[in-house]
């Protein structure tokens, strides 16, 4: 269990009844990482789902977007990305997450319910990118230090 402030569990528990098993989507980032019993201090809950899963997330939560769903690339990663306050959290909208390879092609977006678990973050069942793929994802990202981090939390 996690040490999540309550505002933060409030956060997860808006998203997870509202959102209900009809859309895929995970908490990544280092809200979910708390959520599995990594230390660390989340600034946010990073939601990860489908190209058509954020903005139906944006439509859900219309009152509450602080940035409207948009495509951005980088030169490492690309996305649909947005972002609402719930319960005066942010949480950062991310939809068909695509990593760039070595051969400067882009991975085929991400499938959130192959790599998702499910944790009880107070009292309520949420969806969270597990463990061991997040550690790769990171290492893919060129962020060793954090892969290290959770890899020695990986059962």
């Amino acid at each position: 269990m996690s040490t999540l402030d309550e505002r933060y569990l409030d956060a997860l528990r808006t998203l997870s009844t509202t959102l209900d098993d009809d859309v895929e989507w995970a908490v990544t980032g280092s809200t979910g990482l708390a959520l599995q019993g990594v230390p660390l201090s989340p600034d946010d809950v990073d939601v990860q789902t489908t190209g058509g899963g954020v903005y139906e997330i944006a439509e859900r939560f219309a009152e509450q977007v602080v940035d409207p769903v948009s495509f951005s690339e980088s030169a490492a990663i690309r996305s649909h990305f947005g972002a609402l306050e719930l319960d005066g959290v942010r949480v950062e909208l991310m939809g068909g997450v695509q990593k760039r390879r070595a051969d400067g092609t882009w991975e085929p977006p991400v499938d959130v319910t192959e790599h998702r678990v499910f944790v009880d973050a107070g009292g309520v069942r949420v969806p969270v990118l597990s463990l061991r793929y997040e550690a790769e994802a990171y290492e893919r990202l060129g962020r060793s230090e954090r892969a290290a981090l959770l890899s020695e939390h990986v059962e």
